[in-house]
């Protein structure tokens, strides 16, 4: 039985990545074959195996940066065309002769760019012109003609059939804002037991949260992309743009609760007194963050998230805590660090998002206990960024 729910979860995991890939897949093949079609009835190239070739290197599997692979197809053949051209005619064909051309073809690639694309292309098409089409038989120019032919129908297929960039950006935003979520919600339950060895579970799990990161940022230049080369997606332009406001300081609020699930976990171990108002601040932040991912699927204004924010930042300041060891003190700096990353997130800037937080005591001369739940005007009140632990 173990075996075959192994089994079954292998395929449920093969399943998942091919319903992601499926239709990159469904755009390679398409291209190809019309690539095909146009270079051999359009042009009219009788052997046209590069430009098939070039819309699946082109489209690939993944969304991200088609436009930038079509540049490099296209200057990589034509370097290495024009090397492989330049030696071969000279000094013939042979062992030594491949391995020096194809050697010069992708040192200048590199030097002209440093993509991964061009210097391979570059390398493979030397290989081609030192070993199966003589120089002078103008092959080398008719496959850089192919080559072009592949990467424009490739984008033109890409065009007229886009993926949503909104349901890829809303995928991976998901992942994230749930991951920061419940690590928030965690950490307050660890304080609330007084378990450390919660605290250390959710550190252990922020540690390794750097993938969810880079596949949202991955996730929101394939969107742009999208939205740029295809017209039917040209509206999701400034919703896309809400979510790469997000991205940063959601990346940056991860890298704080990490710190703070690491001092939490310290605090506890040390037996220190977190103040009592911890936990239900966590758990309203933990909220906050939802309604962020749930305002930016709807294309609203993060006006609700950040009014969470200040409210549950006035709860903490209204409490007047303080804590009685240096990881205390340093979760409660962190609390307002974090604060301070969700209010970037909704579209403050710092100094916005730092302005509208309360100060943690009464202004001075104040004998109000209500003035320290008050935003701070013209106070300059910056917690510190923290390194990344």
């Amino acid at each position: 039985m173990a075996v075959v729910g192994a089994v079954r979860d292998a395929v449920g995991r093969g399943l998942k990545r091919w319903r992601a890939a499926a239709l990159p897949i469904v755009h390679c093949a398409l291209s190809a074959g019309l690539a095909w079609v146009v270079a051999t009835l359009v042009i009219g190239h009788q052997h046209p195996f590069f430009a098939p070739i070039a819309a699946v290197v082109c489209l690939g599997v993944s969304l991200g940066q088609r436009l930038r692979r079509v540049g490099e197809l296209v200057v990589g053949v034509s370097v290495g065309v024009g090397v492989g051209d330049a030696l071969i005619s000279w000094i013939g064909s042979g062992p030594w002769q491949i391995a020096l051309v194809v050697a010069l073809a992708m040192s200048a690639a590199v030097l002209l760019d440093g993509g991964s694309v061009i210097a391979l292309q570059a390398g493979s098409s030397a290989v081609l012109v030192a070993t199966l089409l003589p120089p002078s038989a103008g092959g080398g120019f008719d496959r850089m003609i192919d080559a072009l032919t592949g990467g424009l129908v490739g984008l033109a297929v890409a065009a007229l059939l886009p993926a949503n960039p909104m349901t890829v950006a809303q995928r991976q935003a998901k992942a994230l804002t749930g991951t920061l979520s419940s690590a928030l919600r965690n950490i307050a339950e660890a304080i609330t037991g007084q378990d450390a060895v919660k605290a250390a579970g959710v550190l252990a799990e922020l540690r390794t949260s750097q993938t969810a990161i880079d596949d949202y940022k991955a996730a929101l230049q394939t969107g742009s992309e999208i939205a740029k080369i295809a017209p039917i997606r040209w509206r999701s332009k400034d919703e896309l743009r809400r979510y790469h406001t997000a991205a940063g300081p959601v990346d940056y609020a991860i890298r704080n609760t990490r710190v703070l699930a690491r001092r939490t976990m310290a605090a506890l171990k040390a037996e220190e007194q977190i103040p009592d108002g911890v936990a239900q601040v966590l758990m309203a932040y933990a909220d906050a963050v939802d309604c962020l991912r749930a305002e930016l699927e709807k294309g609203q204004t993060a006006q609700r998230t950040r009014e969470a924010v200040r409210d549950a930042a006035r709860q903490l300041t209204a409490r007047r805590l303080g804590g009685d060891g240096f990881s205390s003190k340093v979760v409660l700096a962190q609390i307002r660090s974090i604060a301070v990353d969700l209010l970037q997130a909704t579209g403050l800037n710092r100094s916005e998002a730092v302005e509208a937080l309360p100060p943690l005591s009464p202004p001075a001369g104040s004998a109000d206990p209500a003035a320290a739940s008050e935003p701070a005007r013209g106070r300059e009140d910056r917690p510190g960024r923290t390194q990344r632990p």
